[in-house]
């Protein structure tokens, strides 16, 4: 597998995750009408945003872990949720899965710390 490749694929799955993940919570299916507090689940994704941007193998290492939060809130609300939440769940999954298996391929790829 290419790294430049393994690197985009990080990053675009990054960045559609917090669109999603802030889409979600103030317009496409919010807990409370008009948006909620839960749009502030998307600051710890903005940690790793500049270090995967510019393919620091630390910081591709360490969001491997992070993004498992994601995917498990993600699958808490496929199954509890209904209609269009459990749908926007759903790519939420898809989304973490692309980032960590690109991550950690990227990772795995470049020892370099």
């Amino acid at each position: 597998m290419n790294p430049a490749l393994l690197r985009n694929l990080a990053s675009t799955s990054l960045i559609a995750l917090i669109a999603l993940s802030v889409a979600w919570e103030l317009w496409l299916a919010p807990q409370r009408p008009g948006g909620s507090w839960l749009v502030l689940k998307v600051l710890p994704l903005l940690l790793p945003l500049f270090g995967i941007l510019r393919g620091r193998v630390y910081t591709y290492r360490w969001s491997t872990l992070l993004i498992w939060l994601y995917f498990t809130e993600g699958t808490v609300r496929a199954w509890s949720d209904r209609g269009s939440s459990a749908t926007l769940a759903l790519l939420e999954i898809a989304l973490s899965l692309l980032f960590f298996v690109s991550a950690a391929w990227y990772a795995r790829m470049n020892p370099r710390v």
